[in-house]
Formats: structure tokens, C-alpha cells, sequence
């Protein structure tokens, strides 16, 4: 275990459970990570690995065969999964956001159907927010449901889909304007469904086709896809909760726990980056001695150990505190936006200790500069964090004149 990013009041069975994953990490993950980017390929076998680990059912409650375990210990997990690969724990959080869902808002007939097969990882969740034209007005989006008898029909084009491919149960989120008044407030008229699917790409129900993957500059190996929804029919009981106009609360709950990841993936990512950096720098000679022994490096590597520290222990806070049954919005906005910023940079400064073959795909550092630009947009940008930090600041510190 490194010097970095340790936590402190952990039990003996989550102690366990970290060592268990580190250890698959660093056997499973980090020595075929960079052949299958290169090569853009799934990681089935590091899937199956994680399946027999228990790791899809890590949060679902015992009751329904999952270990039932804390966000704190899920987002422990990630950083260690993110230090190996950062497209894996991608893989793992879509699944986990939909299971949180279901078990936060789900009716009970929706948790005995789904949760305990996505404990055993044989059903995969996605989840799909995003479309075309909207970015992060979650608010405008367009595609719509409407009632007809016993079914919804949907219609729309939703984007930036995680595991679109892999995925057969996708949580979608559309406008729903059954039973809400006009003028009623954007957010409040929207729905989510449980949409079940096969694997795979193209039509893959009648009325919903997943296009093939999103050629991306990073973030390789987990399939991005668009959904497209032309005449979709879902049965009414696969509305999340049973009742229309509660999607956006519902989304925006599975994405607070998701920032929580998303700051877990950029500690894990800068962990993995300040390690080979040190390494490296102990290594490479000039001038006739380490470049770690020249005081310009030591003040990177300061900076970047310093940095890795600091987003770790946000994000921890920012766990515990939705752990706690808190609201947690502040923190976890905080720690995406720290950790995700802090994860560039450390990054940037390993790249720079390498040198010139920093700039060469035969090195680890390579796939790791083209990976951390996805923290910095995933579950919302910087400045959509900074909106969120700055309006309950303001609700914590309101003047009293």
C-alpha cells in the first residue's frame, strides 16, 4: 500500500476488500490496460474478473445478494480500479449509479426483478441523461413520453450513453407532461424509465437502437454510444418509483453519488500518475545524477504528492457525508471539482518528468494524458460544479440584514 491517499477508521472487512481489489488491480488490470486502449478494446476478462469479485453488487443490499456495503467503500474501490485503468471503473459506475437508483426510488416489484441479477452483474445498468443539444441543461431536454393505455411511447435521441452496448437495462430520462399542468416547471414533468434491452448494437428492441461506439480521444475500451427512441413502447410498470414527474430528482440523486466516483476516478488517475512519475524520476539520469536529486523536480513531485493528498480526503468526506444520510451536494461538488482539476495537473506534471517519451505510446503516462480530460466534463463541468458549490454557499452563509 502507498504512503498517499490512505483513510483512516476503516473496518477490518473494508481494509479486506481494498486489498483485494489492489491486488487485482495491479495482477489484472495495469499490466494489459494499455494494449487494450491502444486497441480500444473491451475488457471482458477484467469484467469477469470483477463479477467474481462481487464488485457490481458492492452497494445492492444483502437482501437482495449484494454485499451491501457503504459509498465510502465503493468509491475506495474505484480509485483503486481508476489507478489501473479508468475506463473499467466506468464501466462499473453506470451500473452502480442505476442500482442506486433502484434502490433509492424503485418500486418493490422493480428491486426484486433487477437487483438481485445486477448483483451478480448479469444484468448491466446504464443510465442516459445527455442529448444532442444540451450539454448541461438537463432541463431542456427533448425526447418525450406519451401515454397510451397500459404503455409509454418514447421518442428522442439521447447522447454520451456509458455502456450503450454492453448495457441491457438503461435508465432514460424524458420530458412527461401526463397529469402536469401547463407552464409547470421543466423539472417537475420529467420521468425516468427502466428500459430493458439486448446487448449489442443496432436495433436492439423493436423502436431503440444503439449506434455503434463514439470514437473518443481517451476514455477507450468502455463503448460510448447515442440511444436513439423512434415509437419505443415501455410498459407502465417500468417507470422508476410507478409515478411520472419524479425523473429529475430521481437522475439528479444517482448523479450526486456519481460525482463522488467521478472524484474517486480522478484520485485513483493522479495516484497512478504520481507513481510513475517518482519512479521515473529516479531513473532518468542527467547532468551525471537522478533528476528526482534536482531541486526542480522535487518541488513537482511535492506538489503533485500535496495534491493527491488533498483530493482524496474531499472525496472521502464527501462519501461519508452522503453515508451519513446528509444532504451532500457541497461536498461532492466540491470533491468532482478538486479532484478532477487536481487530476489534470499532476498528471500534466508526470508527463513533463518524462520528457520526450512522455510523448510516446510505449509509455503508461501517454494513455493517462489523454484520460484525464474526461474528469474534467463527466457529471458535469467545472463551472456547473462551481454554480452548485456557489448557490449552497450561499445558502449556508445567507446575510442577515
Amino acid at each position: 500500500m502507498s504512503r498517499l491517499a490512505r483513510t483512516a477508521g476503516l473496518t477490518d472487512v473494508q481494509q479486506e476488500i481494498l486489498s483485494t481489489v489492489r491486488d487485482f488491480v495491479d495482477k489484472e488490470i495495469i499490466p494489459v490496460a494499455t494494449e487494450l486502449e491502444h486497441r480500444d478494446e473491451y475488457p471482458q476478462e477484467i469484467v469477469d474478473g470483477l463479477k467474481e469479485l462481487g464488485l457490481f453488487g458492492l452497494m445492492i443490499p444483502e437482501e437482495y445478494g449484494g454485499l451491501g456495503e457503504s459509498l465510502l467503500t465503493y468509491a475506495l474501490c474505484v480509485e483503486e480500479i481508476a489507478r489501473g485503468w479508468m475506463s473499467v471503473s466506468g464501466i462499473i459506475n453506470t451500473h452502480f449509479i442505476v442500482a442506486y437508483m433502484l434502490k433509492q426510488h424503485g418500486t418493490q416489484e422493480q428491486k426484486d426483478t433487477f437487483l438481485p441479477r445486477m448483483a451478480l452483474g448479469e444484468v448491466r445498468g446504464a443510465f442516459s441523461m445527455s442529448e444532442p443539444a444540451l450539454g448541461s441543461d438537463v432541463s431542456a431536454i427533448t425526447s418525450k413520453a406519451v401515454r397510451d393505455g397500459d404503455a409509454y411511447v418514447l421518442n428522442g435521441q439521447k447522447m454520451w450513453l456509458t455502456n450503450g452496448g454492453t448495457s441491457t437495462l438503461v435508465a432514460v430520462l424524458t420530458r412527461s407532461d401526463e397529469g402536469h399542468a401547463e407552464g409547470t416547471a421543466p423539472h417537475k414533468s420529467m420521468t425516468t424509465f427502466l428500459v430493458e434491452k439486448e446487448p449489442g448494437f443496432g436495433e436492439v428492441r423493436p423502436g431503440l437502437t444503439i449506434p455503434g461506439k463514439i470514437d473518443k480521444m481517451g476514455y477507450k475500451g468502455v463503448d460510448t454510444t447515442e440511444l436513439i427512441m423512434d415509437g419505443l413502447r415501455i410498459p407502465a410498470n417500468r417507470v422508476l418509483g410507478g409515478q411520472t414527474g419524479r425523473g429529475f430528482y430521481q437522475m439528479m440523486d444517482g448523479v450526486e453519488v456519481g460525482r463522488v466516483n467521478v472524484a474517486a476516478r480522478g484520485c485513483g488517475v493522479a495516484q497512478r500518475a504520481f507513481e510513475l512519475g517518482v519512479s521515473y524520476a529516479q531513473q532518468r539520469h542527467t547532468f551525471g545524477k537522478p533528476i528526482a536529486q534536482h531541486q526542480a523536480i522535487q518541488f513537482k513531485l511535492a506538489e503533485m504528492a500535496t495534491k493527491v493528498e488533498a483530493a482524496h480526503a474531499m472525496m472521502v468526506n464527501a462519501a461519508r457525508k452522503k453515508d451519513s444520510g446528509e444532504r451532500n451536494d457541497l461536498e461532492a461538488g466540491m470533491a468532482k471539482y478538486l479532484a478532477s482539476e487536481y487530476c489534470k495537473e499532476v498528471v500534466e506534471d508526470a508527463f513533463r518528468i518524462h520528457g520526450g517519451y512522455g510523448f510516446s505510446k510505449e509509455y503508461e503516462i501517454e494513455r493517462l494524458y489523454r484520460e484525464a480530460p474526461m474528469l474534467l466534463i463527466g457529471e458535469g463541468t467545472a463551472e456547473i460544479q462551481k454554480m452548485i458549490i456557489g448557490r449552497r454557499l450561499l445558502e449556508e452563509y445567507r446575510f442577515q440584514g
